[in-house]
């Protein structure tokens, strides 16, 4: 019986990862897919591009809420007892499905954004402090550099990293998880990566003085 509620609970999870904010709202405020303009993803990044600061922020908030709330599904149940190794297992395989629900949204076709959103909250759910710290680090990148995709890959790579030797998590499934993290970023980010090896990448221009966003819009639209 536990096992079919588990099932259950995951699907649940998927279907909750799969609600695709940018799209739908994009479609029924603006008549955009946003799929079909800017990097072409389904993410608050390119919303923020395509949409404006409003639908792109709500686009964000909900987006991290999904992977916070699919992760506290597991309170559904009462046969897991918190903190213990089984207890975080299941946390990560809800979190796992909201994601690929965010990836690959049943809703829409399976073509979804790259689920950086939906994992912050994921993680911020299992484990807060190793997660603000990762978005310390995102957010220099960000600012350093401009580039959303870079910042998110090295926050990414850093998470396992202060997960281990900062705050010294021996939990094996977690640890498991936090590489598997950095895998998925580079794997998701891929074109990304591309574009910033060949100089290509937009950049954050909310970040950037009025003549350097002027001067980067064009080069966006050349």
């Amino acid at each position: 019986m536990a096992i079919l509620f588990n099932v259950s609970i995951l699907i649940l999870a998927y279907l909750l990862g799969s609600i695709p904010t940018s799209v739908w709202l994009g479609k029924k405020l603006y008549g955009v897919d946003i799929r079909e303009h800017g990097s072409k993803n389904a993410g608050s990044t390119n919303a923020i591009r395509i949409l404006g600061w409003k639908a792109g922020l709500t686009v964000l908030i909900f987006d991290v809420f999904k992977g916070w709330m699919a992760v506290n599904l597991i309170r559904l149940t009462n046969y897991y007892i918190p903190e213990t190794g089984d207890y975080i297992n299941f946390q990560l395989l809800l979190g796992i499905a909201a994601i690929m629900g965010h990836i690959f949204p049943i809703y829409v076709g399976f073509k979804g954004g790259k689920g950086v959103a939906t994992l912050l909250g994921f993680v911020l759910a299992i484990d807060p402090y190793t997660t603000l710290v990762c978005v310390g680090v995102f957010i220099i990148t960000l600012v350093i550099t401009k580039y959303v995709s870079l910042s998110s890959v090295i926050a990414g790579f850093s998470f396992p990293i202060i997960l281990v030797f900062i705050f010294k998590t021996t939990t094996p499934s977690l640890v498991l998880f936090s590489l598997i993290v950095s895998v998925l970023l580079l794997f998701t980010h891929q074109k990304n990566i591309e574009r910033l090896l060949r100089n290509e990448e937009n950049k954050a221009l909310f970040l950037m003085s009025k003549r350097r966003r002027e001067a980067e819009r064009l080069r966006q639209s050349a």
